[in-house]
């Protein structure tokens, strides 16, 4: 509402001008000047929606995430095809452990196990927030850490590694 009025106001005195001055000159710098003003205020300004991420003394990227509101320790990790929930992370954040099938074939750097395929209402990651992140959990034990792989990381608008950090870029 108050770019409409501003906008109201920069015609209003563009209008006073012309009618002052009456010379074509200042008619077209008038012109100019409510013209890119007018863009200006009309253009959406984009929420900028990153994360940064300091690197680890391990190497690795460590973070606190928020699933389905339950706050959860994650670690990158760009070679998971999916995000991967420990058991007892799963059973923190409410999820229906005991409905789920442990089906899908898994390597892992403990070796070889099963996990199962589920649906995470809400992930987010500091302002970066995705709904329906498919998932996978392993059973009790399996695990130590949860992984944030590509079926959260290729939803966003870019991420980058830097030398001491990682930058996580969402759409705005």
């Amino acid at each position: 509402m108050s770019r409409l009025l501003l906008v109201l106001a920069v015609l209003v005195a563009t209008a006073g001008a012309v009618v002052a001055y009456g010379d074509p000159r200042q008619i077209a710098r008038a012109e100019s000047v409510v013209s890119s003003t007018f863009s200006e205020l009309l253009r959406p300004s984009p929420a900028v929606r990153s994360v940064q991420i300091s690197r680890g003394q391990g190497g690795e990227f460590a973070l606190q995430a928020k699933i389905n509101g339950v706050v959860a320790p994650m670690v990158i990790d760009t070679g998971a095809t999916s995000v991967v929930l420990t058991y007892e992370t799963a059973k923190a954040a409410g999820l229906p452990l005991e409905v789920l099938e442990y089906d899908v074939d898994l390597e892992t750097a403990s070796g070889h196990t099963k996990a199962a395929r589920l649906t995470l209402d809400r992930l987010a990651i500091g302002k970066l927030v995705e709904r329906s992140v498919p998932a996978l959990v392993v059973p009790h034990g399996q695990m130590k850490t949860n992984l944030l792989g590509m079926s959260f990381l290729d939803r966003l608008e870019s991420w980058e590694v830097r030398p001491d950090s990682l930058m996580l870029r969402g759409y705005p």
